[in-house]
């Protein structure tokens, strides 16, 4: 009996598709309306220990600081003497991504940038700040101790720096005060959007959603390569029935075959679909060292010469010893890895080498410079 379970169990095995790249929903496309909203404002950090701005070169400290203290019915000194006596004080913008479907009374993370000259946020406090989005309105109001993940101290010139300590963040530092409405619970539909546009993935997740969900209904319509329209029940149900769809299993198939070059820190990064037609690769260095020596003829004394300016150069040029491999047709990405690692391609010459096999015709994939 043990035998023939294990026997089963093994042709179940070899009967499962191999490879697939099954992906859940969530995974795969995001609910339109469903989003986070950007929140800024504009406040001030107090309590530092002398790192604050130089109020000489951020007028815009003093101003803040005298309209504050005004509201709060205190005598405003001159601004000459605040630009003395202020030290303790930066200016800063506060930032903060609202979570969809926050309530009032809610928390949210900040964090607090120095726009003035502040040598250090750290141990500063943020005084109240209203939250605003795009539309202007008020949707939080910050405030709370900083926490700074660097240290500094420096004296006669000599400064040492751990880390960044002009941005900070605030735990929990906001609270949500107005709600945000989103389209998720209106109308009889809801419409899922593609991170990736691909007719492929589209389709076969409409098919999946019409077989799970659809009972014997197409609820599920792609409107085109990244968009598809589902229909969804109202009320309180529309929860659970999100709940299972976006779990649901989609097989992508084969993903496209990509090549990302960073040309300006010269990393090289390809996926497992990466294959080459037949082809050969040459791969050498030229070096070319230009020196100059610069001198200066002065004329003897009591002489009506003049100061002559001469100079030396010397060129030389330096090639190492190429080097030609030959590429087999259909290799995966671990042979063309290992195939340009064994002619000594750095990743500036793989840039090179790769554009050039991709004009060949015989690089089989898509290159894209970031």
């Amino acid at each position: 009996m043990k035998t023939l379970t294990l026997l089963l169990l093994t042709l179940f095995c070899l009967i499962l598709p191999v490879g697939a790249s099954a992906k859940r929903i969530k995974d795969l496309a995001s609910i339109q309306g469903v989003r986070q909203n950007q929140l800024i404002g504009y406040g001030l950090v107090v309590g530092l220990d002398g790192t604050g701005d130089m109020t000489t070169q951020t007028p815009f400290t003093i101003q803040s600081i005298t309209n504050m203290l005004t509201q709060m019915g205190v005598n405003v000194p001159p601004a000459a003497v605040l630009q003395t006596m202020l030290k303790n004080v930066a200016a800063v913008m506060v930032t903060a991504d609202m979570p969809p479907f926050s309530h009032p009374g809610q928390p949210i993370d900040v964090t607090v940038s120095s726009i003035g000259n502040a040598g250090s946020l750290v141990g500063g406090t943020l005084l109240m700040t209203p939250l605003k989005g795009a539309d202007g309105r008020v949707y939080a109001m910050a405030q709370g101790n900083l926490l700074v993940g660097g240290i500094g101290a420096g004296a006669k010139g000599s400064k040492v720096l751990v880390n960044h300590l002009s941005v900070g963040r605030i735990p929990n530092g906001a609270t949500v005060e107005r709600q945000i409405q989103t389209p998720f619970d209106q109308g009889n539909t809801i419409t899922l959007d593609l991170n990736d546009m691909d007719f492929t993935t589209a389709n076969q997740m409409m098919d999946v959603i019409n077989q799970k969900l659809g009972e014997g209904r197409a609820i599920a319509v792609a409107l085109d390569g990244r968009t598809l329209q589902v229909q969804a029940p109202t009320g309180p149900a529309r929860v659970q029935f999100m709940a299972h769809l976006e779990n649901l299993q989609v097989d992508t198939g084969v993903e496209e075959a990509k090549v990302i070059i960073n040309a300006r820190t010269g990393s090289v990064v390809m996926n497992q679909n990466v294959t080459l037609d037949e082809c050969a690769v040459a791969h050498g260095n030229l070096t070319v060292v230009i020196s100059s020596l610069n001198e200066v003829s002065q004329p003897n004394p009591m002489s009506n010469g003049t100061t002559v300016q001469t100079g030396q150069a010397s060129v030389d040029i330096k090639q190492d010893k190429g080097s030609v491999i030959r590429l087999k047709k259909g290799v995966s990405l671990n042979e063309v890895v290992h195939a340009l690692n064994t002619i000594g391609a750095t990743p500036q010459d793989l840039l090179s080498i790769l554009q050039s096999m991709k004009t060949a015709g015989a690089l089989h994939a898509n290159l894209e410079i970031i």
